[in-house]
């Protein structure tokens, strides 16, 4: 069947960059796109057509929330040390364990993916905390999130999270690092083998991915080993990597490099690494080495950062210029990490950073931020054939609707969504020319029953915080409301 999708705005891709298309058209058929542009010349099947609205590419993110968002309690809540973000000595003597029975976790891929669609992701490389873990992810969890993936229709970039180590907190209330070797390595046996399995399946939809935790809970043979499968499998690898000065100074004392060094010394700095979050290299102001060692290592090579503004807003951190990093033809591609799973939240945030850190509006642009969640994306899968309308792309297309009123005056399809639109906005996704999403329903999903299981479940991990946290304090001393509650401080209940 061929389609027409007819919108007032469209977002086309010349070859060479992104183009606006006022009454324009976007025809495919099958899984691919035949003709962008007006006045297609052959005949279609079926036309549809959204009036006020733009449709453009998919959005990527390459750093995608795949869980009931556990840093969201981080906020105005004290540092993860006091609550349960951190295991204790205690807990890790007790001997960790799950949070969520399986079918839970199940529950959380199928309610984070309906949420990606929803606003306008296509293509995602999810990420989920291991703190309420007993360890590591493994491959029938991915199985399993491989399935809710091909049935809601999301392209996905998966695999078990694996490592060697972790962080916690001793009883002085010093930090120390738990180490099982074996334990990493075999788990990234088990992401080799759902890689080998899965990569392909769904048409294509599923694609593998190695993906070691963070850098500073790998252990050097597990990097080398990852890098090594890397270039066997040509599968990407997304590592945390350079987010804190904590990641960065332990890395330095353990391995003797900064982080970027030792991905060098491990052979994973090249064209297949995706790091999330690339703010803490040699030179920082906050970091020990003052040395240039690491720019010369970054723009020397072919990595991509994936920036992930509003997470690290959140707690006072920033990217210190997008436009220096873009100016020296690092790959950037966009994140959300965290909730809301909004990539043009993340482009507003991330384009108003940007502007007071570089101090002038020259430096970063609109078409900078959505280049990174388009073109930046596709190109740190190494995949030209996403992140773009136009003839033999894939068929991964999204419809933002333009007749809200919290959209303000209109005067320009993007730059009206980047200053006062939201994810939200999204009211129609094709993903390989199935369309996922139709009047801002994804599929059969019942909305409200999927909130409902989320809002139970959440209050599961909440009620689970004291058993990891440092001193197990009582649940109200580790979650605070803005304001006291009246009832406490009248003395009653």
């Amino acid at each position: 069947m061929r389609t027409c999708l007819k919108a007032s705005y469209v977002i086309g891709f010349n070859g060479a960059g992104h183009e606006l298309w006022q009454n324009g058209e976007v025809v495919f058929s099958g899984d691919r796109i035949e003709f962008v542009g007006r006045n297609f010349p052959g005949t279609v099947d079926r036309t549809v057509d959204y009036g006020h609205a733009l449709i453009c590419p998919g959005l990527i993110d390459l750093d995608a929330l795949g869980d009931l968002d556990s840093t969201v309690l981080t906020l105005d809540n004290g540092n993860r040390l006091e609550m349960g973000r951190m295991w204790s000595e205690e807990y890790l003597e007790r001997g960790p364990w799950e949070t969520y029975t399986e079918e839970e976790e199940r529950f959380k891929y199928r309610y984070a993916f309906t949420q990606l669609i929803r606003n306008g992701i296509t293509t995602a490389l999810p990420i989920t905390s291991m703190y309420y873990r007993q360890w590591a992810e493994h491959y029938q969890e991915f199985a399993n999130v491989a399935e809710i993936a091909i049935e809601l229709g999301i392209r996905a970039y998966i695999g078990p999270a694996y490592m060697s180590g972790i962080s916690y907190v001793r009883r002085d209330r010093s930090l120390g690092q738990f180490w099982d070797e074996a334990r990493g390595l075999a788990g990234l046996d088990e992401a080799l083998r759902f890689c080998r399995d899965f990569d392909g399946s769904g048409n294509g939809l599923i694609r593998g991915l190695l993906a070691p935790d963070r850098i500073e809970t790998c252990t050097p043979a597990l990097l080398e080993r990852t890098a090594a499968a890397s270039a066997e499998l040509n599968a990407p690898v997304r590592l945390h990597c350079c987010q804190s000065v904590y990641e960065f100074e332990m890395v330095k004392r353990l391995r003797n490099t900064t982080p970027l060094g030792w991905l060098e010394r491990t052979g994973l700095l090249n064209a297949r690494a995706i790091l999330p979050h690339g703010i803490y290299f040699s030179g920082h102001p906050q970091v020990s080495d003052p040395s240039a060692d690491d720019w010369q290592r970054l723009t020397a090579s072919e990595v991509s950062l994936v920036h992930c503004p509003a997470v690290f807003a959140r707690s006072g951190g920033a990217l210190n210029s997008f436009g220096r990093y873009r100016a020296a033809g690092i790959n950037l591609g966009l994140g959300t990490d965290t909730w809301p799973p909004d990539l043009l939240h993340n482009m507003q945030i991330g384009l108003y950073i940007a502007r007071v850190l570089e101090g002038d509006s020259t430096q970063t642009s609109t078409a900078d931020m959505f280049n990174a969640a388009t073109l930046g994306g596709a190109k740190a899968l190494g995949r030209d054939d996403l992140g773009r309308l136009s003839a033999g792309a894939l068929a991964d297309i999204v419809v933002f609707d333009l007749k809200g009123a919290h959209l303000g005056p209109f005067f320009e399809p993007l730059k009206n969504l980047i200053l006062a639109g939201r994810g939200s906005d999204c009211r129609a996704s094709y993903i390989g020319g199935r369309c996922v999403m139709e009047d801002f329903q994804v599929g059969a999903t019942d909305s409200a029953a999927l909130q409902a299981q989320a809002d139970r479940q959440f209050a599961k991990l909440m009620a689970s915080h004291p058993s990891r946290a440092f001193g197990q304090p009582p649940l109200e001393r580790i979650f605070h409301p803005v304001f006291p509650w009246a009832e406490a401080a009248a003395g009653g209940c």
